[in-house]
């Protein structure tokens, strides 16, 4: 894929660089979509587990629903997608990686400076407090509690109807407003907060960069827009920028 000097000259000189990241990244990556396809899970919609108010009714069911998803999302590898955005990290004093996916793909890959938004499925902590759980879970033992308040274990991943966690929210729109260059990446450009953050960092003077198969309300804002898969033109956009930074 061809990419404007514009675009290539902005990243040869970049000091801070932002990379927003949606479900898109993760496409090739054939990450499950958890409808339910099958079995028990076919009886119910994603809304209905996955909110506090399930939880404190049934957490034995819900617990069930996210150990089987874990199951499924362990044998998901990263795609060529997550593999760039790891060397394009490497390439800038400043760089941080938004994520609004809880897949874990991102940290598998390598990535280091990840922001994530809504949680991470593999990670757990306590319904009452909010503290860390490091701890194994094994559903046949019952639900564990927290050491520090007692309260039940649950997968740390924002839930419908619960607002994000505000340290990663205000770190996001931080970071968005001080960069040279973002990215927004495989996202609907849709959903708040997240969807601001381009904006923020336009507003700020940052050259934003789109990439998705589709249009977005981002898309006549950007000030660039790379149509098509992320796995397809990250790689591309790695071996462009070598080549360029070479022969300056």
């Amino acid at each position: 894929m061809e990419f404007s000097n514009r675009l290539l000259k902005r990243l040869s000189v970049a000091y801070n660089v932002v990379v927003l990241t949606g479900a898109g990244v993760s496409a090739a990556s054939g990450v499950p979509t958890f409808r339910g396809e099958g079995g028990l899970w076919k009886k119910f919609r994603p809304q209905e587990l996955a909110n506090f108010e399930a939880f404190s009714r049934n957490p034995e069911l819900v617990w069930e629903w996210y150990d089987w998803r874990r199951k499924l999302i362990k044998n998901v590898r990263p795609n060529l997608a997550h593999y760039a955005l790891v060397d394009l990290e490497k390439r800038f004093h400043d760089f941080f990686l938004i994520t609004q996916n809880v897949d874990n793909l991102h940290q598998k890959a390598g990535s280091q400076k990840v922001i994530e938004l809504h949680g991470n499925i593999m990670r757990n902590k306590c319904a009452n407090c909010g503290e860390p759980y490091t701890g194994e879970i094994s559903l046949k033992g019952g639900i564990p509690s927290c050491k520090k308040c007692n309260g039940l274990i649950r997968p740390d991943v924002v839930w419908f109807g619960e607002m994000l966690p505000k340290h990663e929210i205000l770190k996001a729109q931080e970071v968005s407003m001080g960069c040279e260059v973002f990215f927004s990446i495989g996202t609907s450009s849709l959903v708040e907060p997240a969807a601001s953050l381009p904006f923020m960092a336009k507003g700020n003077g940052a050259y934003v960069v789109e990439i998705n198969t589709d249009t977005t309300p981002l898309t006549d804002a950007a000030d660039e827009l790379l149509a098509g898969p992320a796995d397809k033109i990250l790689p591309d956009l790695i071996i462009s920028l070598e080549k360029y930074s070479q022969n300056l």
